[in-house]
Protein backbone atom coordinates (compact mmCIF):
# COMPACT_ATOMS: atom_id res chain seq x y z
CA UNK A 1 0.00 0.00 0.00
CA UNK A 2 1.36 3.40 -0.98
CA UNK A 3 1.78 5.97 1.81
CA UNK A 4 -0.91 8.62 2.22
CA UNK A 5 -0.20 11.90 0.44
CA UNK A 6 1.34 14.67 2.51
CA UNK A 7 -0.65 17.29 0.62
CA UNK A 8 -3.87 17.11 -1.33
CA UNK A 9 -5.31 19.66 -3.72
CA UNK A 10 -9.08 20.13 -3.62
CA UNK A 11 -11.00 21.59 -6.55
CA UNK A 12 -14.55 22.68 -5.70
CA UNK A 13 -17.10 25.41 -6.06
CA UNK A 14 -16.99 29.02 -4.89
CA UNK A 15 -20.73 28.59 -4.35
CA UNK A 16 -22.65 26.16 -2.15
CA UNK A 17 -24.80 24.64 -4.90
CA UNK A 18 -28.41 23.53 -4.48
CA UNK A 19 -27.79 20.18 -2.76
CA UNK A 20 -27.20 20.67 0.99
CA UNK A 21 -25.22 17.41 1.14
CA UNK A 22 -22.43 19.08 -0.86
CA UNK A 23 -21.77 21.34 2.13
CA UNK A 24 -21.51 18.34 4.44
CA UNK A 25 -19.10 16.57 2.09
CA UNK A 26 -16.89 19.68 1.90
CA UNK A 27 -16.82 20.05 5.67
CA UNK A 28 -16.13 16.35 6.26
CA UNK A 29 -13.30 16.37 3.73
CA UNK A 30 -11.62 19.25 5.56
CA UNK A 31 -12.01 17.36 8.84
CA UNK A 32 -10.59 14.19 7.28
CA UNK A 33 -7.51 15.97 5.96
CA UNK A 34 -6.81 17.58 9.34
CA UNK A 35 -7.31 14.28 11.16
CA UNK A 36 -4.95 12.45 8.77
CA UNK A 37 -2.29 15.18 8.89
CA UNK A 38 -2.62 15.89 5.16
CA UNK A 39 -2.14 19.51 4.12
CA UNK A 40 -4.97 21.06 2.12
CA UNK A 41 -3.96 22.97 -1.00
CA UNK A 42 -6.78 24.84 -2.71
CA UNK A 43 -7.74 28.02 -4.52
CA UNK A 44 -7.59 30.27 -1.45
CA UNK A 45 -11.24 31.29 -1.39
CA UNK A 46 -13.22 32.04 1.72
CA UNK A 47 -16.50 31.48 -0.09
CA UNK A 48 -18.70 28.53 -1.07
CA UNK A 49 -17.55 24.94 -0.72
CA UNK A 50 -13.95 26.16 -0.89
CA UNK A 51 -14.39 28.14 2.30
CA UNK A 52 -16.13 25.24 4.05
CA UNK A 53 -13.29 22.79 3.29
CA UNK A 54 -10.68 25.30 4.46
CA UNK A 55 -12.56 26.23 7.65
CA UNK A 56 -13.07 22.60 8.62
CA UNK A 57 -9.40 21.76 8.05
CA UNK A 58 -8.26 24.80 10.04
CA UNK A 59 -10.68 24.04 12.88
CA UNK A 60 -9.24 20.53 13.05
CA UNK A 61 -5.69 21.89 13.35
CA UNK A 62 -4.74 21.14 9.75
CA UNK A 63 -2.37 23.01 7.48
CA UNK A 64 -4.16 24.94 4.71
CA UNK A 65 -2.40 26.55 1.76
CA UNK A 66 -4.45 28.83 -0.47
CA UNK A 67 -3.27 29.93 -3.90
CA UNK A 68 -5.20 32.93 -5.16
CA UNK A 69 -4.79 35.52 -7.91
CA UNK A 70 -4.47 39.12 -6.80
CA UNK A 71 -7.66 40.18 -8.62
CA UNK A 72 -9.74 37.75 -6.54
CA UNK A 73 -8.21 39.13 -3.35
CA UNK A 74 -9.24 42.60 -4.49
CA UNK A 75 -12.81 41.30 -4.89
CA UNK A 76 -12.61 40.12 -1.25
CA UNK A 77 -13.08 36.48 -2.21
CA UNK A 78 -9.96 35.30 -0.35
CA UNK A 79 -9.88 33.47 2.97
CA UNK A 80 -8.52 35.77 5.69
CA UNK A 81 -6.94 33.19 8.04
CA UNK A 82 -5.07 30.43 6.19
CA UNK A 83 -1.83 28.81 7.30
CA UNK A 84 -0.25 30.14 4.12
CA UNK A 85 -1.62 32.33 1.34
CA UNK A 86 0.22 32.39 -1.97
CA UNK A 87 -0.74 35.38 -4.10
CA UNK A 88 -0.17 35.01 -7.84
CA UNK A 89 -0.91 37.23 -10.81
CA UNK A 90 -2.82 34.90 -13.13
CA UNK A 91 -5.16 31.92 -13.10
CA UNK A 92 -2.49 29.97 -14.98
CA UNK A 93 0.04 30.59 -12.20
CA UNK A 94 -2.57 29.58 -9.65
CA UNK A 95 -3.12 26.17 -11.23
CA UNK A 96 0.61 25.53 -11.60
CA UNK A 97 1.27 26.42 -7.95
CA UNK A 98 -1.57 24.16 -6.77
CA UNK A 99 -0.25 21.35 -8.97
CA UNK A 100 3.34 21.70 -7.75
CA UNK A 101 2.34 21.81 -4.07
CA UNK A 102 0.11 18.71 -4.19
CA UNK A 103 0.57 14.94 -4.22
CA UNK A 104 -2.97 14.17 -5.41
CA UNK A 105 -6.22 15.86 -6.43
CA UNK A 106 -9.77 15.54 -5.11
CA UNK A 107 -12.73 17.07 -6.91
CA UNK A 108 -15.96 18.02 -5.13
CA UNK A 109 -19.01 19.61 -6.79
CA UNK A 110 -18.27 22.86 -8.53
CA UNK A 111 -18.82 24.88 -11.65
CA UNK A 112 -16.88 25.97 -14.71
CA UNK A 113 -13.70 26.79 -12.78
CA UNK A 114 -13.71 23.40 -11.08
CA UNK A 115 -14.15 21.66 -14.43
CA UNK A 116 -11.34 23.70 -15.93
CA UNK A 117 -8.97 22.80 -13.09
CA UNK A 118 -9.89 19.13 -13.31
CA UNK A 119 -9.48 18.93 -17.08
CA UNK A 120 -6.08 20.59 -16.98
CA UNK A 121 -4.59 18.08 -14.53
CA UNK A 122 -6.39 15.21 -16.29
CA UNK A 123 -5.01 16.35 -19.65
CA UNK A 124 -1.49 16.55 -18.22
CA UNK A 125 -1.97 13.05 -16.79
CA UNK A 126 -3.02 11.57 -20.14
CA UNK A 127 0.00 13.23 -21.77
CA UNK A 128 2.31 11.53 -19.26
CA UNK A 129 3.38 14.79 -17.60
CA UNK A 130 2.57 13.51 -14.11
CA UNK A 131 1.28 10.44 -12.28
CA UNK A 132 -0.59 12.10 -9.42
CA UNK A 133 -3.93 10.49 -8.52
CA UNK A 134 -7.18 12.28 -9.38
CA UNK A 135 -10.30 11.34 -7.40
CA UNK A 136 -13.78 12.72 -8.01
CA UNK A 137 -16.22 12.54 -5.08
CA UNK A 138 -19.59 11.79 -6.64
CA UNK A 139 -21.77 11.60 -3.56
CA UNK A 140 -25.32 12.25 -4.70
CA UNK A 141 -24.59 11.67 -8.40
CA UNK A 142 -23.59 15.25 -9.28
CA UNK A 143 -20.70 14.05 -11.47
CA UNK A 144 -22.54 11.24 -13.31
CA UNK A 145 -22.93 13.36 -16.49
CA UNK A 146 -19.16 13.94 -16.40
CA UNK A 147 -18.47 10.20 -16.05
CA UNK A 148 -20.76 9.57 -19.02
CA UNK A 149 -19.03 12.30 -21.04
CA UNK A 150 -15.59 10.79 -20.40
CA UNK A 151 -16.84 7.34 -21.44
CA UNK A 152 -18.34 8.92 -24.56
CA UNK A 153 -15.02 10.54 -25.46
CA UNK A 154 -13.37 7.11 -25.30
CA UNK A 155 -16.19 5.36 -27.17
CA UNK A 156 -16.07 8.09 -29.80
CA UNK A 157 -12.41 7.34 -30.46
CA UNK A 158 -10.94 10.57 -29.08
CA UNK A 159 -9.15 9.06 -26.08
CA UNK A 160 -7.63 5.73 -25.10
CA UNK A 161 -9.56 3.36 -22.84
CA UNK A 162 -6.61 3.52 -20.41
CA UNK A 163 -7.24 7.26 -19.95
CA UNK A 164 -10.31 6.37 -17.87
CA UNK A 165 -7.90 4.79 -15.35
CA UNK A 166 -6.38 8.22 -14.69
CA UNK A 167 -9.40 9.37 -12.70
CA UNK A 168 -11.38 7.51 -10.03
CA UNK A 169 -15.00 8.25 -9.17
CA UNK A 170 -15.99 7.45 -5.58
CA UNK A 171 -19.36 7.84 -3.90
CA UNK A 172 -18.19 8.32 -0.32
CA UNK A 173 -15.37 10.22 1.39
CA UNK A 174 -14.27 6.99 3.09
CA UNK A 175 -13.14 5.82 -0.35
CA UNK A 176 -10.94 8.85 -1.15
CA UNK A 177 -7.66 7.84 0.51
CA UNK A 178 -7.94 4.15 -0.52
CA UNK A 179 -8.63 5.25 -4.11
CA UNK A 180 -5.57 7.50 -4.05
CA UNK A 181 -3.44 4.65 -2.70
CA UNK A 182 -4.75 2.20 -5.31
CA UNK A 183 -4.42 4.45 -8.36
CA UNK A 184 -1.75 3.40 -10.88
CA UNK A 185 1.28 5.69 -10.82
CA UNK A 186 2.82 4.77 -14.15
CA UNK A 187 3.55 7.75 -16.37
CA UNK A 188 3.40 5.70 -19.54
CA UNK A 189 2.61 7.93 -22.48
CA UNK A 190 0.02 6.00 -24.46
CA UNK A 191 -1.37 7.87 -27.38
CA UNK A 192 -2.50 6.82 -30.81
CA UNK A 193 -2.43 9.61 -33.32
CA UNK A 194 -4.45 9.40 -36.52
CA UNK A 195 -2.00 10.50 -39.19
CA UNK A 196 -3.40 12.12 -42.33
Amino acid sequence: MKPAPSSLCVFCGARFGTDPSAREVAQHLGELLAREGIALVYGGGGVGLMGLVANAALKGGGRVVGVIPRFLLQREAGHPALTETVVVETMHERKLQMFERSDAFVVLPGGIGTLEELFEVLSWRTLGLHSKPIVIVDQGGYWQPLAALLRGVVEGGFAERTHLDHVAFVSDLKEVLPAIAAMPRSVGFEIRLDRV
